[in-house]
């Protein structure tokens, strides 16, 4: 296992499999480590120096596959859009302030994952959040009662409109830039027993409630332009 020494040809082989064929559907890409992957600043630095920030520099990278790819390989940038990404971690080792502020200076999200197992980390260090909820109780197989879809809520409303979820689970104590909006991106994996769809949609349903403007209000803060996605 390399664990990101060396990862120019994986890289190169993994942009020539066919994520620039999605091209304006390409969403944010997640990497995830295993939970024996321990924190090492000076390793993921020189990694996510790597990391293409558009499709262009993707389609450049993918130039350098190696022939396992010969003759399916796809470049082609086609139209220029930004990439974004972001990182799940699973080892105790990364809940610290360095890696949050590693995350900021290459503006990379650091996933809040919802589980037993590995570190709840709230921390917000890009432009957009991403969340995956894989079920708190049972990994992939607890559903979330509506106390649980309340909270989740109102912290991705509090996210879309560009704030930080007061009190949770942060590595770092200095908050995030505030901003006008953000992004999130909200996943539900705990499918075991098929709760992801009907979690999926009781959220999206008091997440649109939490950031529809009132009484003909157009100044609020969740009136700002953001875009929340819930799958499953």
């Amino acid at each position: 296992m390399l664990k990101l020494r060396n990862a120019e040809q994986a890289l190169a082989n993994f942009f020539a499999s066919g994520l620039l064929a999605l091209g304006q559907k390409l969403g944010p890409i997640l990497w995830q480590f295993p939970p024996n992957f321990q924190f090492n600043a000076a390793r993921l630095e020189d990694f996510f120096a790597l990391l293409p920030r558009d499709t262009h520099a993707a389609a450049a990278i993918a130039q350098g596959h190696d022939e396992r790819l010969k003759g399916r390989a796809y470049t082609a940038p086609g139209r220029k859009h930004l990439i974004r990404h972001a990182m799940e971690i699973r080892h105790p080792s990364f809940v610290t302030p360095d890696f949050v502020a590693l995350l900021r200076r290459h503006s990379i999200a650091l996933v809040c994952a919802d589980t037993v197992e590995w570190p709840l980390l709230m921390d917000v260090t890009s432009d957009f959040l991403y969340c995956r909820l894989h079920g708190s109780e049972v990994l992939y197989t607890s559903g979330y009662g509506d106390q649980a879809l309340d909270q989740w809520a109102a912290r991705i409303a509090t996210w879309a409109c560009g704030g930080e979820v007061p009190g949770g689970y942060h590595a770092s104590p200095k908050p995030a830039r505030q901003r006008p909006a953000r992004d999130v991106y909200i996943y539900f994996d705990n499918d075991a027993k098929v709760h992801a769809p009907k979690d999926a949609q009781a959220l999206i349903k008091r997440i649109t409630q939490l950031l529809t403007p009132t009484n003909g209000r157009t100044d609020a803060p969740h009136s700002h332009k953001r875009d929340t996605q819930v799958t499953k």
